[in-house]
């Protein structure tokens, strides 16, 4: 879907670039045991799941039976990096997912981002 709207509006790029980000992560995360756990516990308290590296990190250890795939998450790990999380008084900058800052987001960087969730779709387990 992301594919044909970028195609019929180009600039549409910096507002779909999110919206990739995150079936990038929901994606790999079928693969993981944080797959289908729920949001939150009996007492009501949130379910930590993991994100960004530390989601292709448990996605790289629990699928070391599949070396393929491993790999592809190896070079996923470009679209991601270890933050500290700040701390602001809204919240705006405390997601720790794709690496590059808003205003840095291109096309190019669109392209690939879409490309590598082609390459990796055939092991989630959607």
């Amino acid at each position: 879907m992301a594919q044909s709207i970028y195609k019929k509006f180009p600039e549409s790029y910096s507002i779909l670039t999110p919206f990739a980000y995150s079936y990038l992560e929901e994606m790999i995360r079928t693969t993981t045991s944080d797959y289908e756990l729920p949001l939150f516990d009996r007492d009501k308290q949130p379910v930590k799941v993991s994100v960004g590296m530390a989601l292709i990190a448990l996605a790289i250890k629990e699928n070391q039976n599949n070396p393929d795939y491993v790999a592809l998450l190896e070079q996923a790990k470009r679209h991601f990096k270890y933050t500290q999380i700040s701390i602001d008084e809204n919240g705006r900058n405390s997601v720790m997912h794709g690496r590059i800052h808003p205003r840095f987001w291109t096309k190019e960087s669109f392209e690939q981002l879409i490309h590598d969730i082609a390459v990796l779709s055939k092991y989630s387990r959607f």
